[in-house]
Parts: structure tokens; sequence; C-alpha cells
């Protein structure tokens, strides 16, 4: 603990200095547009969701409104971000939940998000933290899984325990902006099959570890809450 401790001060402070402001590329207003824009963005790009979130919020501002839409009408809009089945029916689904059981407001607590369906605990960390300041856990991409395992700042593949390493191993008023500054890095210089390592400050300690196998190309028929995790 003490050694992994210490490789994630270094990374830490390297993620810092690289990106002193870092944030989501999602563009949203509120927390409500936010958990929409998250959850579109499994497989997808932040770049194309937000070509299609301004169309979908328009149409359907709010939970309320989008509890009423059509499945087929919601499916046109988003099916530029790819598995547009899936997520048109979570999201419906997710909108009629929040109006049903939490009255029309976008409950602030990890036991409540993840019930709404295509919300698990990534999605529920970003909206948790980004929408309502929250640092209730850390929400583990594909990026965040793929670095932690490289830096070897875990040994786990399974996000729901490399989130429980780094939460052990990271200052808790960190969670949030390690979770960006790892995103960024993981496009910019930590790519998942051609590493730019003459040009990261981490080369020095890093350990290079090759990372698992990732899973295998996710089908439209998957459900929505494992392509996002």
């Amino acid at each position: 603990m003490k050694a992994a401790k210490k490789m994630a001060a270094q990374v830490l402070n390297a993620l810092k200095a690289r990106y002193p402001q870092a944030n989501t590329e999602l563009a949203y207003n509120d927390p409500w547009e936010l958990l929409v824009a998250t959850q579109l963005a499994a497989q997808c790009t932040d770049a194309r969701v937000n070509m299609v979130t301004p169309v979908f919020f328009a149409r359907w501002p709010g939970p309320r409104e989008l509890a009423s839409a059509l499945q087929p009408d919601v499916e046109a809009v988003i099916h530029p971000v790819g598995y547009f089945r899936n997520k048109a029916r979570n999201l419906i689904a997710a909108a009629k939940m929040v109006c049903e059981k939490f009255g029309g407001a976008l409950p602030q607590t990890m036991e409540e998000l993840i019930q709404l369906p295509g919300v698990a605990r990534k999605t529920a960390n970003v909206v948790l933290f980004a929408g309502f300041g929250k640092n209730e856990g850390m929400a583990v991409d594909t990026h965040v899984k793929r670095i932690s395992y490289r830096l070897g700042l875990t040994d786990n593949v399974d996000p729901v325990r490399i989130e429980r390493d780094l939460t052990q191993i990271l200052p808790r008023e960190e969670w949030g902006d390690f979770n960006h500054r790892m995103v960024w890095f993981g496009r910019e210089i930590c790519k998942a099959r051609k590493p730019d390592c003459a040009n990261c400050e981490m080369a020095g300690f890093c350990p290079k570890r090759k990372p698992p196998q990732e899973a295998a190309k996710r089908t439209e028929n998957e459900p929505e809450s494992a392509a996002q995790e």
C-alpha cells in the first residue's frame, strides 16, 4: 500500500502539472443533461455526443418531457452515437423513474442513481462529481482502467475493484479531477495501442505494464449498463 500511494502521488503530480484545469469535454447545463450526455457517450466520442445533445435537449428539455417520448423518435435523434436502441430505451425508462420515484428531480446519491436504467457506478460517479460536486467514488472508464494498470496503481481489471484500489491511494478531494485528467492523458499520451512514451513525463517511473486483453467489441443487443462499464 505504501508503494502504491507513493506511485499515486507521483502520477497525480504529473497529471496536475500537465492538466491544471481538467474538465469533461461533454457539454451540459445541469445534472440531468450531464446524465443524458454521459449515457450517450458510452462507446462514443464526446465530440459526437455534443453534436447530438443540442437537438435532443431542444426537443426533450428534462425528464418530464423525455418520459412521454416515443422510443423511435429518440432513436432517430441519437442514432449517430451508436447503441442507439439500448440508449433510447434506457433514457426513456430513466426519465420515467426520475418522475415517478424521485418527483422529477435527479437523485443525488450513488444508491439512488444506480437504480436508474442504464446507470452504473461510472456514470453515477461522473454525475455526482461534475453535477453535484460530490466525490463519492472514482469513475473508471477505459482510460482510467488501462492507465492505472500500466502504472501499477492496481492489479485488477474489474472496474469496481479498480475504483476501490484507486480511492484507497488517492486523496478523496482529488477523485473526480483525477478521472478527468486520466481521460485527457489517455487520449493524448498514454493511448491504448501506441502510447507516446517519448513525450510522457512519467516515463522515468512508469513500469510500462501491458494491460490485460480488452473485452471483445460489444454488440447492439448488449445491455447498456455493461457497455458503459
